[in-house]
């Protein structure tokens, strides 16, 4: 991995809690900004969302187990995205970055780049004792047998979008309505489940930021979301 560059910039925005949908549409706005060049310097974009469940290339609803009058009444939707992967489940307390990376720039394969964003968080999982790592059966990150972060990427014409998503202190429950990135008997863990103590998600986006910088060997230059062109419907 490299180490921090001053000259090597990505911007970076992070959002509070904002809608899967919204978020989805700003990264193509973003994508499509990065890629015309109106745009010449990488973002990730720091987030968390409402509770959804999203399917991705590989489908994931026949792993759905609950009804879904069921999921009305909870108030979950389910969206079927570009993503690589399965079924997921994301929800506030789980952290998610979104890289806009242009890749040939960054002198990264897709499988590297994905080893990257796992490397993120198997370094901010440490940073709280927990010892997590890559596992054959599926992409992202686990302890033991049980997953703790997911990545789920996309590429069109060179520039990614959406990326992986840590579980901070999120509860687990929904992840038991769904096989889990289409496996079954899967468990779910997170860091507070794992540390048993409270874990602030402020604490572990600022991890996942500084992990960032050291395994991409990029500084982070904060952005707020109005400065990033494409942040609004017909910029």
């Amino acid at each position: 991995m490299a180490n921090i560059r001053a000259d090597k910039k990505w911007f970076l925005t992070e959002l509070p809690v904002i809608d899967y949908v919204e978020a989805r549409d700003l990264q193509l706005r973003l994508v499509d900004k990065r890629k015309t060049g109106v745009i010449d310097t990488d973002i990730v974009l720091l987030l968390e969302h409402p509770r959804v469940f999203t399917l991705g290339r590989r489908g994931g609803l026949k792993n759905l187990i609950v009804s879904k009058d069921f999921l009305g009444k909870e108030r979950v939707s389910v969206i079927q995205v570009e993503r690589g992967g399965n079924i997921t489940f994301h929800g506030p307390g789980q952290i998610v970055a979104y890289p806009i990376l242009e890749l040939n720039e960054a002198r990264l394969s897709v499988t590297d780049y994905v080893e990257h964003l796992e490397e993120v968080m198997i370094r901010t999982a440490a940073d709280w004792g927990v010892i997590a790592e890559r596992n054959p059966i599926n992409r992202g990150v686990w302890v033991g047998l049980k997953k703790l972060g997911s990545v789920g990427i996309a590429v069109r014409k060179g520039v990614t979008f959406h990326g992986m998503a840590l579980n901070a202190n999120l509860s687990l429950t929904p992840f038991s309505w769904i096989n889990p990135c289409g496996l079954e008997g899967v468990a779910v863990t997170s860091l507070e489940q794992e540390v048993e103590q409270k874990v602030s998600t402020d604490q572990v986006r600022r991890r996942i930021k500084r992990h960032i910088e050291t395994v991409f060997g990029v500084a982070l230059v904060p952005k707020k979301l109005a400065e990033l062109p494409g942040s609004r419907p017909g910029q």
